[in-house]
C-alpha cells in the first residue's frame, strides 16, 4: 500500500489543492478540479470542506504551516493583540525605511503605476496583492479558529489591514515631523483593536 492509496480522501484533497496551488497561486481552486486531481469524488471533497472557502483556508493554513512553522500567530502565551500587531509589523520590516522604502516603492511605481495598464502588469500586481491578502487572512483565521475573534468576514478584515499596511509602508518613505516607529505602532493598535472588536 502506497502512502497515496492509505491516505485519507482529506488528505488527498488537501495534497491536490496544495499542488494546484503551488504550480499556480493566481489559480482559484474548483471543487471539480481539486476532486479530479484528487480521485476522489465531488461529494467527498464537500464532506470535508463544505465551501470553497473553508478548502482555501485549510490550503493556505497548510502551506503557512509549513513555511513558516515558528509564526508568532500561533504563540497562544501571547494575547491575540500582540500576536497579530507583530505578524503586521513583520511586513512592514521588508518594506524598509528611508531610502529602502523609497527604493520599494519606486520599484512599484515603475512597475504597476507608471506605464499603461497591460493584462500581463495587472496580473503580476494582482498575484502579489492576492498573496498579501492571503498572509493576513490566514493570521485572522487562526485567531477566529481559536476563539480570539468573532466569526466574520476575514476577507474584509484582511483588505483592511492591508490598506493600513500599504499606507504605513508608503509612510516609512516619506519625510516625517514625527517619530515614524511612535506614528506606526499607533497606528497599528487602532487598525488592530478595530478588526478584533468590531462585528464584521
Amino acid at each position: 500500500m502506497t502512502e497515496e492509496t492509505g491516505a485519507s480522501s482529506r488528505d488527498k484533497v488537501l495534497r491536490a489543492a496544495m499542488a494546484m496551488f503551488g504550480e499556480d497561486q493566481g489559480a482559484r481552486l474548483s471543487v471539480r478540479a481539486v476532486a479530479a486531481r484528487a480521485g476522489v469524488s465531488t461529494g467527498s471533497l464537500r464532506y470535508h470542506f463544505p465551501t470553497q472557502r473553508a478548502l482555501q483556508d485549510a490550503v493556505l493554513a497548510g502551506i503557512y504551516d509549513a513555511v513558516s512553522p515558528g509564526d508568532r500567530i500561533h504563540d497562544r502565551t501571547a494575547p491575540a493583540r500582540d500576536r497579530l500587531i507583530d505578524c503586521l509589523r513583520q511586513v512592514l520590516t521588508l518594506a524598509g525605511v528611508g531610502d529602502q522604502a523609497r527604493a520599494a516603492w519606486r520599484e512599484v511605481f515603475t512597475a504597476y503605476i507608471e506605464p499603461e495598464p497591460t493584462d500581463e502588469n495587472r496580473a503580476a500586481y494582482l498575484a502579489i496583492d492576492r498573496e498579501a491578502h492571503r498572509r493576513v487572512e490566514y493570521w485572522l483565521t487562526v485567531l477566529r479558529d481559536e476563539g480570539s475573534l468573532a466569526e466574520g468576514d476575514n476577507a474584509r478584515r484582511a483588505r483592511f489591514l492591508v490598506t493600513v499596511l500599504n499606507g504605513l509602508s508608503i509612510a516609512r518613505s516619506l519625510p516625517s515631523e514625527n517619530s515614524i516607529l511612535a506614528t506606526e505602532t499607533e497606528t497599528l493598535h487602532a487598525a488592530v483593536d478595530h478588526v478584533l472588536t468590531s462585528p464584521y
